[in-house]
Parts: structure tokens; sequence; C-alpha cells
């Protein structure tokens, strides 16, 4: 008997997806896998109670703590994804692991997802499906359906949607972030309405100040009460929301060339990525701070992707690691009126010396002041001997001009005609 693990939210793509398996591609036997990466409770309710309506046996995974984990060395990346913290990207990979997962444990033949063919998720899905020996399918993409087809086809079979609708806004929720799109919002010149928010409030209030604090890169405490992962990503969230912290809006560029309008609320990663990244400017040099830019750049990209298991992602992952070593300390942030800024930083392993940087003191450890003379003589010398030479070579080629003709070759006997 064929049997088929689909990642199923209860919604109308993952609905019409259970019959389509069985009618289209000959499966004997459909399976559901939902995984709990922080979504809201109603969410599992409603998986819940559509799977029952279709008869489909529901697996429900818990897979929090190692969401948690991985948005924390996001943290430690200081990952954001053209200016705003990546959420979605994150859990993708993530809840493609536990259905492959249970796919196994089941005997399953075939991997499915309710995906169009014009997002990110499919990638982020099938990047990591591909790698088993199971067939990977994608109803909705490769049978070209459409919202209202799929709506018809519901309606036909009796199956279990509230008229194909899931409300005004397409909301994608996790413990890590708040993505809303579609709607008014597709139109780029709309100003989006309050209502679309709830973990963030009108940005106002403050100012309030927050202390995190990191061992070895990560955060471990807020305001000196210490906090297992998930429990301080909620806390910040609702924490920081009450001040409107953590709101982006952006116009984003998806794999598939696609620019897309997309609104997000972020407040916990917003406050983490500030504090540490604030905490890493005291401890790291400015060598160390230069290169991890790059590493960080290209970390945000392959989890955009989908592929934060890639053997790169691991070398990236390296390189990040060694240099949270010495990323212990606190951050103190201020929230308010919906910005989050640093304020104060704390380390014993700062690469800072007030008494050397003081314009206060003396001489430190042997050097003095006029030890720089030397230094600001030769500081700028290749760029001010290019500029004479540049400045010369343009007063000669001027000096001809104004004399109407190049100049004569004195050496030059070969007498006028």
């Amino acid at each position: 008997m064929s049997r088929v693990a689909l990642a199923f939210s209860g919604g109308l793509d993952t609905t019409v997806c259970v019959p389509l398996l069985e009618e289209e591609y000959g499966y004997d036997e459909v399976i559901g896998v939902t995984v709990d990466v922080g979504q809201p409770e109603s969410e599992f309710e409603e998986a819940e109670e559509t799977a029952e309506a279709l008869g489909l046996d529901l697996h429900v995974v818990d897979a929090t703590d190692e969401f948690a984990d991985l948005c924390l060395d996001a943290v430690a990346a200081n990952a954001t994804y053209q200016g705003y913290p990546l959420g979605t990207a994150l859990a993708r990979p993530v809840i493609a692991e536990a259905i492959l997962e249970v796919a196994e444990e089941q005997d399953c033949d075939g991997l499915a997802h309710g995906c169009t063919g014009k997002g990110n998720d499919q990638l982020r899905f099938e990047a990591v499906w591909r790698g088993s020996d199971m067939e990977v399918i994608a109803p909705v993409r490769e049978l070209g359906l459409t919202r209202q087809w799929e709506i018809d086809y519901a309606e036909e079979r009796d199956l279990p949607i509230d008229a194909g609708d899931g409300g005004v806004w397409s909301i994608d929720q996790n413990l890590w972030s708040r993505a809303i799109e579609g709607g008014e919002l597709e139109h780029p010149d709309y100003v989006p309405p309050e209502e679309i928010y709830q973990w963030t409030e009108e940005p106002s209030g403050g100012p309030e100040l927050i202390e995190v604090e990191f061992e070895e890169g990560v955060p471990v405490a807020v305001d000196g009460e210490a906090m297992e992962p998930v429990e301080l990503i909620e806390h910040l969230n609702e924490y920081a929301g009450q001040y409107g912290v953590g709101r982006t809006d952006v116009m984003e560029d998806r794999m598939l060339g696609l620019k897309v309008r997309e609104n997000y609320e972020h407040p916990a990663a917003t406050v983490l990525l500030t504090a540490h990244r604030a905490l890493e400017d005291l401890v790291l040099t400015k060598e160390e701070r230069s290169f991890k830019n790059g590493i960080e750049q290209e970390w945000a990209e392959k989890a955009y992707e989908g592929l934060v298991f890639a053997p790169l992602v691991d070398a990236l992952d390296a390189f990040v690691e060694e240099t949270q070593d010495v990323v212990t300390g606190t951050a103190t942030v201020k929230l308010q009126g919906g910005s989050c800024r640093a304020v104060a930083r704390d380390s014993e392993y700062a690469v800072y010396s007030e008494e050397m940087a003081s314009f206060n003191t003396e001489d430190v450890a042997g050097i003095a002041q006029e030890d720089a003379t030397g230094v600001a003589k030769y500081h700028g010398l290749q760029e001010r001997l290019a500029n004479s030479v540049k400045a010369g070579v343009e007063d000669r080629s001027a000096a001809v001009t104004d004399g109407g003709s190049e100049a004569e070759d004195p050496t030059d006997t070969t007498p006028d005609n």
C-alpha cells in the first residue's frame, strides 16, 4: 500500500490536496503532519478539526525548541534579509525536517505540500525533502490550480473549508515572527491599517530600558532573570511589542525573481539583534567585525533560501561560533515610540581601555600623544603624492592648450619648405 505524508495546516490548499493525492497521484493513504514552531493554538485546532472531518490520520510534532535554537543561531550571525529578521524562512527547514522524520517512521513513499509555484516555501521544503528517496509532490503547483478552482472543487466534494476564505490577510505566524500579506497589502501604495498588527501596539510610549545578558553569544537572561530560549523569546515579543518595536514594511525580492510587499512583526528578534550587535561592537576587533559582515550576509541569504543545513552554512557557523567565545556580557537597549537602540554595553572581554582612550589621561603603556606625529605624517602620504602628480600633469596639459599648438622640438633641424 502506497502512503504519502502531507504538510497539513487545515487551510484550503492542504485540504484539497488530500483527495487529489489519492485521485490524481494514486496514493492509497494520506497522512497529515502539522509541526509546532510557535503558531497560535487556533491553528492546531483548525488542523485537527479538518483532519477529523476528512478522516485523515494527523501527526502533530513539537519542534519549538529546535526552532528557538535556530533563531538564536540567527542572532549570533546578526542575520537579516533586506532589512528584516528572518522568520518564516527559518521555520520552513525545521518543519520540513520534522515531516521527513514522520514520513520515514510511517514508511511513506512520498512527501507533499500545498505550496503554489510562485512562492519561496516550495523551494525551502523541497531543499530538505529531495535528499530522501521519496517522491516529492506539489499538487497546487503541478496541476496549475487557482484559488477559485480549489473553492469549487471543495464545494463539489463537500470538503470541510470555510468557503475557502481564511480572512482578508494571509498570515504566517511562528515563535520568532508574524508575516502579513495579501489583500490590499499587495498594492505598494496602500497604507496598512492598524488592524493587521497583533504583536505590536501602535508605536508610542517609553522610554523603557531592557538589559539582555549573553553567554558566548547566546541570550540567557532579561533584566537579570534567567530564561530558556522559548520563554525568553515569548517574553520579549510581549514586552517590546507594547512599545511598537519590531514592525517592518518591505518590498521583498523572492528567490524566483518576483518582488512582493510584505509586512512583519518581530519584537523579540529586533531587541535581541540590536543588543547582540552592540555587545559584539564592544568585544570584537575591527578586523573581526569587518570580516563578519560578509559572513552574516551570506548566512542570511542561505537562510532565506531555506538552506540552513547546507555545508556552506556549517562553515559559516564555524566562524560565527569562534567569534562568540567573547560575546559574554550585557547590552541595554532603549524602547521608545517603536524604536529600539542600544544605550549601554558591558563585558569583561571588552577590547576597550577607558584609560587609553580618554582625553584626560597622560602617557599609558608607554604610549604618548606625540608618538602619533610620525603616524600622522605617513597617513595619506600616497594619496597626497598621487594628487600632486596628477596636478602636475594637468598643469602641463593646460600650458600646451594655452599655447595653441604643441611646443616645438628644439632638436628638430629640418628646414622649413
